[in-house]
């Protein structure tokens, strides 16, 4: 039976009046849109538009990054760990096995979440991982007791410990060893991040800085995204790309537009007080960025110029969807979900509804980062 007399048994109409309708949609797109249909729970009538979104529309899942970060982190500690290679500068690291510890000192389950699935990839990849939970008395003792532990290689700390005290966080992030921030969040990695230090040790530059997890886990689903021109000088790969950035928080908001801002992006950063450019000035002519305000701006003035829209507004917030420009890359780092997923697609050519398997392999490479910087620096001492 062919698709014509297929067609003629199900709806009962004479073949010769079907013909046209293989024409129109071909069995495989009928198909397609009964399962648009179910997944969203309408009607296949009004799946057409799903099906048309889903056509210009790419959704990159988070694995899907974060398997190729993965690899590559496997690839360096394979350099490592090879006597014959003895990798960059010599240094031989002897099947080394690094271990991260987690300090959780808060009732917040989703901390305990995010821990968990830390423990997880962590063995999965070769890494150990030890998850200690302490008291907020005991956390001050407990890190620095860590920072002088040989057998730790790099320390997380799960925030907020005290959510109506955030100064008193910003003090327990400064006590983690500037060799153990994975996080990179100690005020030498901030202050180098912000001045688009980029080493440790400069002139020499051999050891790199660590940037913060969240941040950089955007920087490289941009990569992966090509949304980086490979073809640019190593710094000015956004140059021209312009970026919009919902959250200005000091954690997760105001560095990321810093970021971003110094590899050459335009980035407009928004939060409930306004807007902010962040931007090294025409051409990048400037070493790092500068921040400027738009009075009177709102986000409804930044969306439709970006080619790129990236959200963390931890909270029940959604973006216009019709505000977005056509095309754009769309980039939730929420836990909430702070894009329509349905009408987003109607707009955006690539939509990215999490990152956070990106964030934790980033914290991986970050803690790999962390012990070739500490072995180069004993190798530095030693000469």
């Amino acid at each position: 039976m062919d698709f014509k007399d297929e067609i003629d048994t199900k709806v009962k109409v004479d073949p010769r009046n079907a013909i046209e309708l293989p024409k129109m949609e071909s069995k495989d797109q009928i198909d397609t849109k009964d399962k648009i249909a179910i997944k969203n729970k309408i009607d296949p009538k009004n799946a057409t538009e799903l099906l048309k979104a889903a056509q210009t529309c790419k959704v990159v899942l988070a694995g899907t990054v974060a398997k190729g970060l993965l690899a590559e982190i496997q690839h360096t500690l394979l350099e490592m760990s090879d006597t014959r290679l003895g990798g960059p500068y010599g240094v031989n690291f002897h099947n080394p096995v690094f271990k991260l510890v987690g300090f959780l000192a808060n009732d917040d389950p989703a901390a305990k979440v995010y821990a968990d699935f830390c423990a997880k990839t962590c063995v999965e990849n070769g890494f150990e991982f030890e998850l200690r939970q302490v008291t907020k008395e005991k956390i001050e003792e407990a890190i620095l007791a860590a920072n002088v532990d040989k057998s730790v290689h790099g320390i997380i700390v799960y925030y907020p410990i005290f959510p109506k005290a955030s100064r008193q966080d910003q003090y327990i992030q400064q006590l983690v060893s500037l060799d153990k921030d994975v996080e990179g969040l100690t005020h030498k990695y901030t202050f180098n991040m912000y001045q688009n230090i980029r080493f440790l040790d400069p002139p020499h530059n051999e050891r790199k800085s660590i940037l913060p997890c969240t941040s950089l886990a955007v920087v490289k689903v941009l990569e992966h995204l090509r949304i980086y021109h490979s073809s640019l000088p190593y710094g000015n790969r956004l140059y021209g790309r312009t970026i919009t950035v919902i959250n200005r928080s000091e954690v997760v908001g105001r560095p990321l537009a810093a970021l971003l801002a110094n590899d050459g992006a335009k980035v407009y950063s928004v939060d409930i007080d306004g807007v902010q450019l962040f931007t090294r000035g025409k051409g990048i002519k400037n070493h790092k960025h500068e921040v400027l305000e738009k009075p009177g701006w709102t986000v409804r003035d930044c969306l439709p110029i970006s080619s790129v829209v990236i959200s963390g507004v931890p909270g029940d917030y959604k973006i216009d969807s019709d505000l977005i420009k056509d095309g754009a890359t769309c980039i939730n780092i929420s836990s909430e979900k702070n894009f329509d997923a349905a009408t987003v697609k109607d707009h955006a050519a690539f939509y990215v509804p999490a990152i956070g398997k990106v964030t934790i392999a980033v914290l991986l490479r970050n803690l790999c980062r962390l012990v070739w910087n500490y072995r180069l620096e004993q190798m530095r001492l030693a000469r």
